[in-house]
């Protein structure tokens, strides 16, 4: 299987056929297109300029895919950050440039499956972001025709948007500060894009986007034990969300310390039904899960002597579905 490391960051490919923008439609006039074929076109080359900037800029969590045959289309695959509630899930997003960039920001489809996990990031694709002109800003942070780029947008959407407290992303909750009010709250959004980031991680196994699909494999393939382990802290109260292994400033045992952090019953509802399907679909990756099969084991463990252990019956699923009973006996 190919390793996310040998994934290139950039790469120009030839199947169009499932973005977003594929049908030309999108354009306002027929004859705009031509821009995009026309090499000596003045749009042609500064999107030449705009693919030189992400083939030599791009940093290691950002992968791109440009086409041959169409090149106002581009897709981008943006690795969440280290403490965030986003961490190590994938976001896809399809972008395309208009007849009259850069006069005009590109325009920006995420890849929801339906979900809205971010204030910015609509069920329906929709990305809210004043550098794309989507939401109102000060002048400095709209998008600026001699200045702005599509890797500043991208950056943007990875530091500004998927980070550690997307509730205050939200422009009513934004100015209430660090009430404890609001940062109950916080931790509660919090919680629910963290389940949602794993539910989307789940579809992207089972529709990953045309020409990712080797690198969709390989990344949850590697990360899926720190994933697995991470489920289990933060339902089991040992680490805030978005902490695991990266913040936590409860206390550097993650093993050995009791419960300390206040998790939500409707938190604990969700991830009791996602955990195990989401072990099934790292399995058919590849993943090595030995050492999740040991903290599963551990789990159980510390569900009968508490007999209140959230993942009591979810771990039962996964041994019976994977065929686990026996492997555990074995180790034991």
């Amino acid at each position: 299987m190919e390793k996310t490391n040998t994934f290139a960051r950039f790469d120009v490919v030839s199947d169009d056929s499932d973005h977003h923008f594929r049908n030309p439609n999108w354009c306002r006039n027929k004859g705009d297109r031509v821009c995009f074929t026309n090499t000596k076109s003045e749009v042609y080359k500064i999107i030449m300029r705009e693919w030189k900037i992400l083939e030599e800029n791009l940093p290691e969590s950002i992968y791109v895919r440009v086409y041959e045959r169409r090149i106002d289309l581009l897709r981008a695959a943006i690795v969440g950050v280290a403490g965030t509630p986003y961490h190590d899930g994938l976001f896809f997003f399809d972008i395309a440039f208009p007849s009259d960039y850069p006069k005009s920001p590109p325009r920006i489809h995420y890849r929801s499956f339906g979900l809205r996990l971010n204030p910015n990031l609509y069920a329906n694709g929709v990305v809210c972001l004043s550098l794309l002109n989507t939401w109102m800003g000060q002048k400095s942070e709209r998008w600026d025709p001699s200045g702005s780029t599509l890797l500043q947008v991208l950056l943007s959407i990875q530091s500004l948007v998927l980070n550690d407290e997307p509730f205050f992303n939200e422009p009513s909750y934004a100015s209430f500060g660090n009430s404890h009010h609001h940062l109950n709250r916080s931790r509660a959004y919090s919680e629910h894009a963290f389940s949602l980031t794993c539910q989307t991680s789940v579809y992207l196994l089972r529709n990953p986007p045309k020409n990712f699909k080797e690198f969709v494999r390989a990344h949850f393939s590697e990360r899926a034990p720190a994933i697995l382990a991470a489920c289990n802290e933060y339902v089991n109260g040992r680490v805030r969300v978005g902490n695991y292994g990266y913040n936590d400033d409860d206390d550097d045992d993650n093993e050995s310390r009791a419960s300390s952090v206040k998790v939500s019953e409707e938190f604990k509802g969700l991830m009791k039904g996602l955990y195990p399907k989401m072990v099934e679909a790292f399995q058919r990756t590849g993943a090595h899960l030995g050492t999740s099969l040991e903290h599963l084991e551990l789990e159980r463990k510390r569900s009968e002597k508490n007999n209140n252990g959230i993942f009591k019956k979810a771990i039962a699923k996964i041994k019976r579905a994977l065929g686990w009973k026996n492997k555990i006996k074995s180790q034991s």
